[in-house]
């Protein structure tokens, strides 16, 4: 993979993305991506934290967290527990007015299930959020953290253990085990994303902290997330 940003003779930036690949059948059999920051533009849990009124704290330690400054279950139990008491009508809210899939997010997973690949959303955050946002997006099979809820309202805890980026690396392996063979691509854009992305036979890093992008096999920086069907020798006339 290469990334090129060229300087055009008029002044203008000339932003690409490049993804090198070897020739004929390019297609893997398995997608698997993050959800926050990479399917969907938000952090679910930064947008939790801006109704209960501690967004800025919540989003400074998710923030050191994507950037693997912190150890992502201890950053997230802490996080969680600044959101306790918060009412679960909140989830509802929030993806009706703020949960918004990046460009592109769905014509990827709907073209790629159509040719037959196994698409699969696998997220540290909730699934609350996430299997509405695989439902709209088009995905076989969604994991994420279960929030813990008591009388409506958030416990401020995990229910059941934490989804990180282990979790993360073992859901793919189990996925290409149970497909038997075949290649699998990965998308993420955090720190919790680093071994799915290295356990894959392509991880795209998308808009991604600098660590990832200097880790991942390509990047994905500029173009929306469907143009990643370019790079898997897709006609665009095949898109959905």
């Amino acid at each position: 993979m290469a990334i090129a940003i060229a300087k055009g003779g008029f002044g203008y930036d000339l932003r690409i993305d490049v993804i090198i690949q070897p020739e004929g059948n390019r297609l893997p059999q398995l997608f698997i991506a993050d959800m926050d920051s990479t399917m969907i533009g938000q952090e679910c849990i930064d947008e939790l934290g801006d109704m209960a009124g501690v967004g800025e704290q919540v989003a400074a330690i998710t923030e050191r967290a994507m950037q693997g400054e912190l150890d992502f279950a201890g950053s997230l139990k802490e996080r969680l527990a600044l959101l306790e008491g918060l009412p679960v009508e909140t989830i509802s809210r929030l993806l009706d007015e703020r949960i918004v899939p990046n460009p592109g997010a769905e014509r990827l997973v709907r073209t790629l299930k159509a040719k037959g690949v196994r698409c699969v959303l696998v997220s540290g955050g909730f699934t609350a959020f996430a299997d509405v946002v695989g439902g709209w997006l088009g995905f076989n099979r969604v994991v994420a953290n279960k929030l813990g809820v008591e009388g409506n309202r958030l416990t401020g805890t995990v229910d059941g253990d934490i989804v990180d980026r282990t979790t993360k690396a073992n859901v793919l392996r189990e996925e290409m085990a149970a497909l038997g063979e075949g290649t699998s691509l990965a998308i993420g854009d955090g720190a919790n994303d680093l071994d799915m992305l290295d356990a894959a036979s392509l991880g795209i890093a998308y808009r991604a902290k600098p660590a990832v992008a200097a880790a991942a096999d390509a990047r994905l920086d500029h173009h929306p997330l469907d143009s990643i069907l370019w790079a898997l020798g897709i006609p665009k006339a095949d898109w959905a």
